[in-house]
């Protein structure tokens, strides 16, 4: 195990250059919001893949230095009895994008053909329902004007166990295991399958999947972004220049002494 963990090491990024690309990319991404904002564009990004194949990590890097209001972030849970009882895809069309917005799906209405049809939680008409309307219904969002970019996060058998492992020895993430999660690993191959039908019957000229290998996390969120990138054509947003203004003196007081008799928390560090 020790040998292994080495040889991933020095097959993997160093982290000084991987956090200088990832800087680079994100500036980028800063760009990329102001050029949404300016052209109202509408934009959403569905990921989805296998647990642990690193989905969560991948959407922070692209979101932790942009504005939540322009970069939206869905992870929508387990439907109501109410969400239940209305059109399968209604509960995810409520968080479609307005201009200048990118939405992001962690998870998507694919839990249709993952997570459900696996674990039993809609029946076989229902499946087979959704991979028959899907495309049709991602033609209609394309139509209208939105962006719909989808990716797919592919994470190897080894990889899973490993940071499956990990997480059971790591306090700080024995969190992301749930009961839900165990059974999706014994479940290797049913996932595999549907996965296999997934993308055979959505991924189409309009609204392709993009697939990213992810046993390298640091590889797969460069790899991610910099396609992200590619995918919405932008320009640098003019913008007139900016200078902070002279504070005004009018009205000056001790505005520290004032807070003498507040509650401040404790300086331990």
């Amino acid at each position: 195990m020790a040998k292994d963990k080495a040889a991933g090491e020095e097959k993997g990024l160093k982290r000084k250059k991987y956090e200088k690309e990832l800087r680079r990319l994100q500036a980028e991404l800063c760009k990329l919001q102001d050029w949404v904002k300016y052209k109202g564009l509408r934009v959403i990004i569905v990921f989805e893949g296998r647990d642990a194949a690193g989905k969560g990590g991948t959407i922070r890097a692209i979101t932790e230095r942009v504005s939540p209001r322009v970069f939206r972030l869905v992870a929508l849970p387990a439907p109501s009895d109410r969400e239940k009882s209305q059109m399968y895809m209604q509960r995810y069309m409520a968080h479609f994008p307005a201009a200048g917005e990118i939405v992001i799906f962690d998870r998507s209405w694919y839990n249709r053909a993952g997570v459900e049809h696996v674990m039993g939680f809609c029946t076989d008409e229902q499946y087979k329902a959704f991979l028959k309307l899907c495309p049709t219904a991602e033609k209609y969002v394309v139509d209208a004007g939105i962006l719909l970019i989808k990716y797919w996060l592919e994470v190897g058998k080894k990889e899973q166990q490993r940071r499956f492992e990990a997480r059971l020895q790591d306090p700080l993430r024995q969190w992301k295991l749930s009961p839900m999660d165990l059974e999706s690993f014994r479940r290797w191959y049913e996932y595999s399958r549907a996965r296999d039908e997934m993308l055979g019957a959505t991924d189409t000229s309009w609204a392709p999947w993009y697939i990213v290998r992810s046993d390298d996390k640091k590889r797969a969120r460069l790899n991610c972004i910099s396609h992200l990138l590619t995918m919405i054509p932008y320009r640098r947003t003019p913008r007139a220049p900016v200078k902070l203004p002279k504070r005004k003196n009018k009205g000056k007081y001790d505005d520290q002494a004032s807070l003498k008799r507040r509650h401040f928390v404790p300086e331990k560090y």
